[in-house]
């Protein structure tokens, strides 16, 4: 990674600007500056753009009481119901407390200069100027990660106030060519709030007649010191016969903000016959049906910057379009934002109504709420230059040192896995003393470091694993990341926990095989059902068997869209590496010993599913065999797991880990209670095994028999043959 030369990157933590979804407070945090991964830069942020549309929304969400958001999302209560159904009301209210809780990151265009590149960056350097879009990436803080893709150069004469305007910029921009004017032609534009202040300009920058249509008086003067014509609203019609010779517009941009459906039903009135009319603005969508009709008007949802936006390829791994195929990508209409600036085609000083510090980042957002009841327009955040050198992390509150004989636990990674499911078990382990947490941007390493006790704070990996006071490392990060990072700290003498998979290719598995060859740390894998109370009954059941058993597991996964990024063969490694190795692991334990054969098949994708509607059927030594039917096609609100073992005379049915029945020689037992899949148990475990107190909790074999398992079910899966494994 490249670093500035004036030591600017010295700065450690920074300032940002968050959203608490669960109690509606905004707030400024002190949070590590996030590191830039292969594809991003650093960018040091001089100036942000306030969305008085998206960001309002958020906040106002925020603020609403409990019953309040669930009756404006109506779909996400409909899901946890199901999810109540389906794993307990406990679990249930505490997965949604846990994304409650989660800390949201505000803000979407920004500007600054790089100060730090990952690799693979070629075109852009440290020093360069550049305007920031995307939501995750351009946000309030003093310094962003931004993947190349959404990084655009600024000319030399557009200042960082103007350039935070880009990303808004861009979403007027497409919005006008999904309209699809040509020179000389009629354009209306209703709603002069900030994308219609834009739009009006751009319009007229492409040799467009501009009508600007609005309720405010303010909004209008200020559309005409940009000379474009603009009328109120109850002089529209009249105003729109006399400027169109009674003709119509050819086209007509609604920009307002409003639930109301008059913006459409005034599009319809004043347009042309077979304008079109294309929506930027979150407006009333119960059209007309007469006047569309007659007039055979044709309308669009404008989405967005353009396109690429919403593709992860194009976004987050910097993956083009062919400009010779699609012309203006939102990277392209982002460059012809700016551009337009350089220009003076595109004036955007005009329409800034404020400016705040962003350590006053909160009276932005008491401004576009209306709890200052003051007019506003453009509301930037500014940045200042901080003189001091800060420390390096984000340090919390100390812990007294526990014996030597305690895991030092170091965690890389802080999404919703680490937050719901493994911290709160580890948390109150007196086995575990938390020294520290990583998470690539900062922000999420810092919620979750305060939260579980941890002592420090950081973005960088690195850090972590060369930290002398952490001997055990958790890797809870992207599936993709985790053979190296296995590798990296078994070479630092790390104990390693690694959230399933162990690695995602042969390749990888193979690297880390012949790490752990080498050296003596201790590795264990998040097959965490092996664990379960009930599965560990179950087990000792069988345990002196004298007989091959027949175990069949079937899986109720659920749907997952194709471009969710464990679907992505380089990111997740699709849901059968994935995720059905848990399953896969949870025979091999009944078993004792790794499959050596499976014969796959997978229901027909039909553009819809990824080879996730699988049965899987593994042999293993002693002649037992497992079938595994993992399917996304079921309904979620039925339970996801059903285990059925048969040996010698006994049939044990274990149903989602809330009760296993067991039936022999015609006696029948029950067992039950609160779903438990066996996380805490894994992690004492873990913990006694590092202390001296016994072998790795799951054998090296299994975890790698398990693995090549998955693969090579793929690999039948699209052979059709049966895979010796």
């Amino acid at each position: 990674m490249q670093h500035t030369s004036d030591l600017r990157y010295t700065f450690f933590y920074m300032k940002q600007l968050l959203q608490n979804i669960r109690d509606g407070k905004t707030i400024i945090e002190n949070i590590p500056i996030p590191t830039p991964r292969e594809g991003q830069a650093l960018v040091k942020v001089s100036a942000s753009l306030v969305s008085a549309g998206t960001e309002r929304m958020v906040v106002e969400f925020a603020e609403k009481s409990y019953l309040g958001k669930a009756r404006s999302r109506p779909d996400l209560v409909k899901q946890t119901l199901d999810k109540a159904k389906r794993e307990g009301i406990m679990p249930t209210v505490s997965a949604v407390f846990n994304r409650l809780d989660q800390p949201m990151a505000l803000g979407y265009s920004t500007a600054g200069t790089i100060v730090a590149l990952g690799k693979n960056m070629q075109g852009f350097k440290v020093g360069q100027r550049v305007a920031c879009a995307g939501g995750g990436y351009a946000t309030h803080a003093e310094y962003n990660v931004v993947p190349r893709n959404l990084l655009t150069p600024l000319p030399k004469n557009v200042d960082f106030e103007s350039a935070a305007f880009t990303t808004l910029g861009a979403i007027s921009l497409h919005g006008f060519r999904l309209a699809e004017p040509q020179l000389g032609e009629n354009v209306a534009v209703i709603g002069l709030g900030l994308l219609g202040l834009l739009t009006i300009q751009l319009a007229a920058a492409a040799g467009c007649n501009v009508l600007g249509i609005d309720i405010d008086p303010k909004r209008i003067k200020l559309a005409s010191s940009l000379n474009v014509e603009s009328v109120l609203r109850p002089q529209a019609e009249s105003a729109a016969a006399a400027f169109t010779a009674n003709r119509g517009f050819d086209s007509i941009i609604i920009c307002a903000d409003t639930p109301s459906n008059d913006p459409v039903e005034l599009a319809g009135v004043i347009a042309r016959d077979r304008a079109k009319v294309v929506a930027t603005g979150a407006v009333g969508l119960n059209f007309p049906r007469k006047v569309y009709y007659e007039k055979e008007i044709s309308f669009i949802n404008s989405r967005s910057y353009g396109p690429g936006r919403y593709d992860s390829n194009y976004e987050e791994n910097g993956v083009d379009y062919p400009i010779g195929y699609v012309r203006w990508t939102e990277g392209r209409n982002f460059q012809a934002v700016v551009d337009l600036m350089g220009s003076g085609k595109l004036k955007v000083t005009p329409l800034i109504s404020h400016r705040f510090d962003i350590e006053d980042g909160v009276q932005a957002y008491e401004v576009i709420t209306g709890k200052k009841k003051e007019p506003f327009l453009g509301v930037l955040l500014t940045y200042p230059e901080r003189k001091t050198k800060e420390e390096r992390n984000v340090k919390f509150p100390s812990v007294v040192h526990r014996p030597s004989s305690i895991v030092k636990l170091g965690v890389l990674g802080a999404g919703l896995y680490a937050n719901a499911t493994l911290l709160p078990v580890i948390k109150n382990n007196k086995d575990f003393e938390l020294i520290g947490i990583a998470s690539s941007g900062g922000l999420h390493a810092q919620h979750s470091g305060k939260k579980f006790g941890f002592q420090y704070a950081t973005s960088s990996e690195d850090e972590i694993i060369n930290d002398k006071s952490i001997n055990t490392i958790a890797i809870l990060t992207r599936h993709d990341s985790h053979s190296d990072l296995v590798i990296k700290a078994i070479k630092a003498g790390k104990n390693v926990f690694v959230e399933k998979p162990l690695a995602i290719t042969p390749k990888q598995l193979e690297q880390v095989t012949k790490t752990l060859s080498t050296h003596h740390s201790l590795l264990t894998v998040g097959f965490n059902r092996r664990f379960s109370p009930l599965i560990q009954n179950l087990k000792s059941s069988i345990v002196n068997r004298n007989e091959p058993l027949h175990a069949h597991y079937r899986v109720n996964a659920g749907y997952l869209p194709s471009n969710h990024w464990t679907q992505d063969p380089i990111l997740g490694g699709g849901r059968i590496i994935g995720e059905a190795c848990h399953f896969i692991d949870l025979i091999t334990f009944l078993v004792g010993a790794a499959p050596v054969s499976v014969s796959a098949h997978a229901l027909p994708n039909g553009g819809k599913y990824r080879e996730d509607n699988v049965s899987m059927t593994f042999t293993f030594p002693d002649g037992s065999i497992g079938v595994v039917d993992y399917l996304a096609n079921g309904d979620k609100s039925m339970p996801k797991e059903r285990l059925e073992v048969f040996c010698e005379g006994m049939v044990a049915v274990l149903d989602d880990y809330v009760s296993l029945t067991t039936v022999k020689d015609g006696k029948k037992t029950v067992q039950s209670g609160a779903q438990d899949k066996g996380w805490r148990a894994e992690m004492s475990a873990f913990a006694r095994a590092i202390q001296g107190e016994g072998e790795a909790p799951i054998p090296y074999e299994h975890l790698i028999g398990v693995t090549k398992s998955t693969f090579a079910a793929v690999e039948s899966i699209r052979s059709g043959n049966t895979i010796k494994i």
